[in-house]
């Protein structure tokens, strides 16, 4: 069967509904189990958010072993040929961690459902029959390590001037006043952009029009020609933050897994308030 062309990495529910039929497309919904159980995009599997996370304290949120992943992921029926399409019910944080994950592993084809099922509610039935995958032998492998940042290497980086440090938390987080680490505050150098300030509470949470974000992002001096960092507390919204800079074509983007609860936590590790 000859493979079609990839669909964008962010899509619109009109554009997933006419290729639902396609054996090759995968959805992913990574929603909570119960919203899973009530309505899904007909066709969707279901993958809860934990298995995409490995909690090594305090560093919550790193990427689990390839080992791990090659099981996780032939238990979805992945190969390398299928176009994976993810979304959750909330901001699509989760979904996004997936497609950052699939990112690192070097999987190309890859996409968003812009707005979740927030979006999908406007156009598309959904189903509540529980879907099974055929289990496949996808082989996990770093084919993409440069999607990847890890904090020895972060602390060798500060200080270079085409490094952009993306702060996804809130602002209140950033600054040092909601402290969730043994330390408060962020990363030297980086700055701050709330990961729900890029999503349009008007259109279902879809992302802001593409001028807007990329506004918001130049005057934070976080520009296409510079290498971007993104991070949160364990890399969950900061993955929707790498997504939308991977959508806006950003050529060299990281997304650093450990974030706050490795960094935070380490007292090595210099910060700022």
């Amino acid at each position: 069967m000859p493979t079609a062309p990839p669909l964008p990495l962010l899509i619109e529910p009109e554009q997933l509904q006419a290729c639902l039929d396609d054996p090759q497309i995968l959805v992913v919904d990574l929603s909570d189990p119960l919203s899973y159980v009530a309505g899904h995009i007909p066709g969707a599997v279901s993958l809860g958010y934990a298995e995409l996370i490995r909690p090594v304290p305090p560093a919550m949120g790193l990427l689990p072993t390839l080992a791990r992943l090659s099981e996780l992921l032939s238990s979805l029926g992945l190969t390398a040929e299928r176009q994976v399409v993810a979304y959750d019910n909330e901001g699509n944080g989760r979904a996004a961690r997936l497609l950052w994950t699939l990112a690192v592993l070097g999987h190309e084809r890859l996409s968003l459902l812009d707005g979740g099922r927030y979006s999908w509610e406007s156009v598309g039935p959904f189903e509540t029959r529980s879907r099974s995958a055929s289990p496949s032998a996808y082989q996990a492998r770093l084919g993409n390590p440069a999607a990847l940042a890890e904090k020895n290497w972060l602390l060798a980086q500060l200080g270079r001037p085409d490094l952009a440090l993306l702060d996804a938390r809130t602002p209140a987080e950033y600054a040092g006043m909601d402290v969730r680490a043994a330390r408060g505050g962020h990363i030297p150098g980086a700055v701050n952009l709330n990961w729900t300030d890029v999503m349009d509470p008007l259109r279902q949470l879809r992302l802001q029009p593409e001028p807007t974000l990329r506004a918001m992002l130049e005057t934070r001096g976080v520009t296409p020609d510079k290498e971007v960092v993104v991070y949160c507390q364990t890399h969950h919204r900061s993955a929707h933050t790498y997504w939308v800079l991977r959508c806006l074509g950003y050529p060299r983007v990281r997304g650093y897994a450990g974030a706050w609860s490795e960094w935070g936590n380490d007292p090595q590790m210099p910060i700022e308030r």
